[in-house]
């Protein structure tokens, strides 16, 4: 048998080791690197996901800039990665140096854009599908034009899904209201849209509408890429925490006003006047001590009933869980010109505040955690009685009453049936704060000895 020669076989394998570099050489410069979003190569020498995430987002960003368009970072994974604390702790982990904070992982990247600062340009979108991206926008009714008089039924962009290689940018639109807030719309699907066009289930924006407070925005350098931030990006992760938005149910609202029609007195007109800047006052106030509150009672009947509110009810009713209790809150209302008219309880029990501005009352309800209820407490001055008004566990969401960002409970309707009942929906112009409610029930008595401190009218 004739020996092989080793020198020879070296060089084949020599030569083809080359030849099959140089046809990856060829491919690569051929067919990948003419893939948009494909031509980063991390040092291993192959593309990683988040080579071609962050090249997707240079390329939307920049078609952004050219249209100058009022964009900022508004990806909750990101902006988390990119608070203090999360920084830090993310130094001490590996990760890929090109794309550190705007690759999260996760096949959605989430933009907000102010709505009021853009003209409404179809050529950013034409422009951005002509670099292959595919485009899904998603409208629905504007808000700000629906009232009790006409429901608009004018449709403005709500959402933006840029797709592109397996991933998805979501563009959400925020609007300015009239309270001084920003809102965006929920996402809603035809029929006849793909509903398979991106996760749904992993966007940050659109299971519910939202209300923001206005932001400051600051214009950084993110992963190399020019973004405009939340100036203050923990505040923002907080507020879309519970940025949870319930419009008012105007079609309900008119066909109530239909059955009962409003006072249109002026009288009632001066009330409403009253209580709107009674309630704006009050908003303001407590924003400052970082209190937050929700209508409740009669006020909340009102915006959930006839999106307005009850002009025979003659006073303003709010509530603040008393784990929010600052001993700062009557010296506050004090100065923003609110007389104390009577104070009710204590703290460890049935507090109630109430003061007085322009002859119109506000009531401050707080509400107490026990064994899987909330209540707050209310008190006869002359008796010394004690009564307690039980609901269901709630949450709170936003809402807007008389043109004031407030909150509202979640469940609406059973913590208004809680109180009303079922016929909620008819007046009652007769109402017994100590019997008429459908969840009070009796609670003892006060001692007589702490009427003095427990008991006082102004």
């Amino acid at each position: 048998m004739p020996r092989v020669n080793r020198n020879f076989v070296l060089l084949l394998l020599l030569v083809g080791s080359c030849a099959f570099l140089l046809f990856q050489l060829h491919y690569y410069r051929k067919y990948v690197s003419k893939q948009t979003g494909f031509h980063i190569l991390n040092p291993a020498g192959h593309v990683t996901s988040s080579d071609v995430q962050w090249q997707l987002l240079k390329k939307f960003l920049s078609l952004a800039q050219h249209f100058r368009l009022p964009l900022f970072l508004a990806d909750i994974r990101a902006l988390t990665l990119l608070s203090q604390d999360a920084l830090q702790q993310h130094n001490q982990m590996p990760h890929d140096p090109q794309c550190i904070f705007l690759c999260t992982g996760q096949p959605v990247t989430s933009f907000a854009l102010y709505a009021n600062l853009w003209k409404y340009d179809p050529g950013f979108l034409l422009a951005a599908q002509q670099r292959g991206f595919e485009l899904l926008e998603l409208q629905g009714e504007d808000p700000r034009l629906a009232s009790l008089d006409t429901l608009s039924g004018r449709e403005i962009p709500l959402h933006f899904l840029f797709r592109l290689h397996g991933y998805t940018i979501h563009v959400v639109l925020l609007y300015e209201r009239s309270g001084n807030y920003l809102w965006h719309g929920a996402v809603r699907l035809n029929a006849n849209m793909d509903q398979k066009f991106a996760p749904f289930q992993l966007l940050d924006y659109g299971q519910h509408a939202g209300a923001y407070d206005r932001l400051e925005l600051i214009l950084t350098v993110v992963d190399g890429l020019d973004v405009q931030l939340p100036q203050n990006i923990s505040n923002f992760l907080m507020q879309h925490q519970h940025a949870r938005f319930l419009e008012c149910r105007h079609q309900d609202a008119r066909r109530f006003l239909q059955l009962y029609p409003d006072d249109s007195s002026a009288a009632a007109h001066d009330f409403r006047r009253k209580a709107k800047l009674l309630l704006s006052v009050a908003a303001q106030t407590l924003a400052v001590l970082h209190v937050p509150f929700w209508i409740s009672s009669g006020t909340c009947l009102g915006w959930f009933r006839q999106c307005n509110i009850i002009s025979y009810s003659q006073d303003v009713d709010i509530g603040i869980f008393i784990s929010d209790f600052r001993p700062d809150i009557v010296a506050a209302f004090r100065d923003a010109g609110l007389s104390l008219k009577h104070k009710f309880g204590k703290v460890e029990d049935s507090l109630e505040l109430s003061f007085l501005s322009d002859d119109v009352k506000l009531d401050i309800f707080f509400f107490y955690k026990h064994e899987g209820v909330m209540w707050n407490g209310g008190t006869q001055a002359k008796s010394g009685r004690k009564f307690k008004y039980v609901f269901a566990p709630f949450t709170l969401c936003w809402a807007e009453l008389l043109e004031v960002k407030v909150r509202v409970p979640c469940e609406t309707l059973d913590y208004v049936m809680a109180n009303y009942g079922v016929f909620w929906n008819v007046p009652v112009r007769s109402w017994d704060w100590k019997t008429s409610p459908r969840n009070v029930i009796e609670n003892g008595m006060w001692p007589s000895k702490e009427w003095a401190e427990l008991i006082q009218v102004y």
